[in-house]
């Protein structure tokens, strides 16, 4: 996959050279903390464990331009139960000076090609309520509230909602390119 995007880079899959680009995004993601729960910085161990539990169907996909990865997007399985084998749980970080520039809505569709392809039926993903950049990103797309957790998680000391939302993939190739 080599698609280019709306930042004029390339969207393809991740490799293990990319892993330092996506540890430093991730980390700026952290110290943000307008889209992880997590609070401490990661380090080379912890990315490269995550990056290996995508095999198959879960997948890392980069977004490369002139300055390097830019941008990343994941699926993880929702759940380890059968039944969930058609749902995948995305992720989408862009670096700080890279956001706004159409990345993030570049990788999230090449995710779901991605997903619709390895027999993904839905994604979802979960944000907060306050990241109204991201929640935009996803309602572009075609993503829809599905409802908020309250209190779902601690961030600095105080309890945050989580909000889910969901996409069912289109079923056929034709619906998939409108």
């Amino acid at each position: 996959m080599t698609n280019s995007n709306g930042g004029g880079g390339m969207i393809r899959h991740a490799t293990e050279k990319d892993l330092p680009a996506i540890l430093s995004i991730y980390n700026e993601g952290i110290e943000d903390r307008i889209a992880t729960l997590e609070t401490d910085q990661k380090d080379a161990v912890y990315i490269n464990q995550w990056f290996q539990s995508h095999t198959g169907r879960y997948i890392v996909l980069v977004s490369e331009g002139m300055g390097g990865i830019n941008g990343y997007a994941s699926i993880q399985p929702y759940s380890p139960r059968a039944a969930y084998a058609g749902v995948g749980e995305l992720s989408v970080y862009i670096r700080r000076g890279a956001r706004g520039q159409g990345i993030g809505g570049q990788l999230l569709r090449n995710l779901e090609e991605e997903a619709a392809k390895n027999q993904f039926h839905k994604l979802v993903l979960f944000t907060f309520p306050f990241n109204t950049l991201g929640q935009g990103l996803y309602r572009k797309r075609g993503y829809r509230e599905v409802g908020i957790f309250k209190d779902q998680g601690i961030l600095d000391g105080t309890y945050v909602d989580v909000m889910i939302m969901e996409k069912i993939l289109p079923t056929n190739q034709k619906e998939r390119e409108s």
